[in-house]
């Protein structure tokens, strides 16, 4: 039995102004934080003063939830920006070789390493003639 798999599985669903699932809670945990320091700064400073860093806060939040880039969003695309920072020296790349794999990326080498073993053609006779033997006893 075939079963007809979607192309886009992997896309968030819309929910509220066209924002997914992720980007909603990105955006509530943020206005939650900058909700925390209003209110923590207030009694302190004054409701004026308390509102400039809320502000930032919740502004930064929104850029980090809308933000896509090369189809990533926000925390893969600074991972990915991050090792390629701190791996950009090992990476060696080869014309035809194709590492898509995540371990595989900032290790591909241009070095073959091969070995030229030995056969001892006597260990090989020696091999076949037990098997023969041992194929005639069944």
């Amino acid at each position: 039995m075939q079963y007809k798999i979607p192309v886009q599985i992997e896309n968030d669903d819309p929910i509220l102004l066209g924002l997914g699932l992720k980007q909603l809670s990105v955006i509530m945990v943020g206005f939650g934080i900058a909700y925390m320091i209003f209110t923590s700064l207030a009694p302190k400073t004054g409701a004026e003063i308390a509102f400039i860093p809320s502000w930032i806060i919740a502004i930064i939040t929104v850029m980090i939830a809308i933000f896509k880039q090369y189809e990533m969003t926000f925390i893969p695309f600074i991972l990915a920006l991050l090792r390629l920072n701190m791996f950009s020296k090992e990476r060696s790349w080869q014309k035809t070789v194709d590492s898509f794999q995540p371990v595989d990326i900032g290790y591909v080498t241009n070095e073959e390493k091969k070995k030229q073993k030995n056969i001892d053609i006597w260990a090989k006779v020696d091999s076949m003639s037990e098997l023969q033997e041992k194929l005639k006893k069944i």
